[in-house]
């Protein structure tokens, strides 16, 4: 058990190399004035965070990794342990577990990690799901036709932002979408240089296609109540055959009554996971049957997105999240009234990239904050289903969700990415 002590909290930010989270984390970390502990893969990202300490750790062995954070915590202690990514909701959730901290069931993290497990976990605890069944990538494709019904999507089990994610509406759509996510899978596995026997490699799911508008909610469940952070209008239609996601907008623009039915749907969802602590991040669909439950991940919002939320007087979403965690008084947990958006900027095709135009404009449209190049020039940039990085983020803030958008497409059309 770890009996914390000082005056000053000691946090463990579990980031892995690739996040975008690393410096809104930290910066909301100095703001509170806590001591950090950064843990990631590579022992070069951890010193270019310059952290007091830091650990190198394998977050895909939660056994090796807890036994290192415990050990180190026997010396050091460690009030709170965050994972800021997918990948490392697991290793959080076991550490803490370990050293006695505030954590959601094991079996509930590996669920939200898991798309087959979320679905079984859910159709057991009686939440309505959509048909859905799991393939092995040998299986043969004719007879899996024959097996599900059209339009349906396939999904890895565990990629996230929509990578991998196909949607077929008739048996030739799916025997080449099969076959592409097969090829991605293979790719993953042997980049990650991973257990080639590991089922999220091996497995794919197939689950029929929900129609309806698309929403993100952004939670913090605190003993078990769900409050809600934010609830995001995504204005582009996500029909497939990819899901692109591009705008985020908040507040939402859908009436009081759709918004109570998406947080319940949520917090029912969470509860049948055994989810009780923490942040989640839901994305659902909305349609005349109701609301839909698509995913949930016991963590923050991904990319650079929650640089759109700040809450009573400016706080962001990273300090809500530690405040939370070390036990700290929240004051409030409401948004701010101004509305604010995100741009994921997409990726129109594969190719090296050679420049990118029309920053200076963009950045000068009314209402746009930030204009956020995320990869290099000269780097590679590969379109979904495949591609797991977005060439960037713009964000906005005005007097309503609807400017905010507006604003955001101005800019998006300004810039003129040269992919060679």
């Amino acid at each position: 058990m770890s009996v914390y002590s000082s005056e000053k909290p000691r946090v463990l930010l579990l980031l892995p190399t690739r996040t975008y989270r690393a410096t809104d984390f930290l910066d909301a970390a100095r703001k509170l004035d806590v001591e950090v502990v950064v843990a990631s893969e590579e022992p070069a990202t951890t010193a270019d965070l310059s952290p007091t300490d830091t650990l190198v750790l394998d977050f895909r062995d939660s056994t090796t990794a807890t036994h290192i954070i415990t050990k180190f915590a026997s010396t050091k202690p460690i009030a709170a342990i965050i994972g800021v990514d997918d990948d490392t909701t697991i290793l959080a959730t076991t550490a803490s577990a370990a050293l006695e901290l505030p954590h959601n069931p094991i079996s509930s993290a590996e669920a939200s990690r898991d798309k087959y497990l979320l679905r079984k976990t859910l159709s057991e605890q009686g939440v309505p799901v959509p048909k859905y069944k799991r393939f092995s990538i040998h299986d043969d494709i004719t007879e899996i036709c024959t097996q599900i019904d059209f339009p349906c999507v396939i999904k890895p089990l565990s990629l996230s932002a929509s990578r991998g994610v196909i949607r077929a509406d008739n048996p030739k759509q799916f025997t080449q979408a099969f076959e592409r996510v097969t090829k991605l899978l293979h790719s993953v596995k042997e980049t990650r240089s991973t257990n080639s026997n590991s089922e999220k490699f091996q497995y794919l799911i197939v689950e029929d296609y929900i129609p309806g508008i698309e929403v993100a909610l952004e939670g913090i469940l605190i003993n078990g109540e769900l409050k809600t952070l934010a609830l995001f209008d995504k204005p582009d239609p996500l029909e497939g055959p990819f899901f692109e996601e591009t705008l985020y907008i908040t507040p939402s623009r859908l009436s009081t009554e759709i918004q109570d039915e998406l947080h319940r749907a949520t917090a029912q969802t969470s509860a049948a996971l055994g989810l009780r602590h923490g942040p989640v991040h839901a994305e659902l669909r909305y349609n005349e049957k109701g609301a839909h439950l698509i995913e949930i991940a016991a963590r923050t919002i991904g990319g650079l997105c929650s640089r759109t939320l700040r809450f009573g007087t400016g706080m962001s979403l990273e300090e809500l999240v530690i405040r939370h965690a070390i036990g700290q008084p929240i004051d409030t947990f409401n948004r701010e009234k101004q509305a604010a958006g995100v741009m994921m900027i997409p990726v129109p095709k594969a190719g090296i990239l050679g420049e990118v135009r029309g920053k200076k404009k963009a950045r000068n449209v009314n209402g746009i904050e930030e204009v956020n190049i995320t990869i290099p020039v000269g780097g590679e940039v590969v379109p979904l289903p495949e591609g797991d990085k977005y060439l960037g983020f713009i964000f906005a803030r005005a007097e309503s969700p609807r400017i905010v958008e507006e604003s955001l497409r101005e800019a998006h059309g300004l810039l003129d990415f040269v992919i060679l």
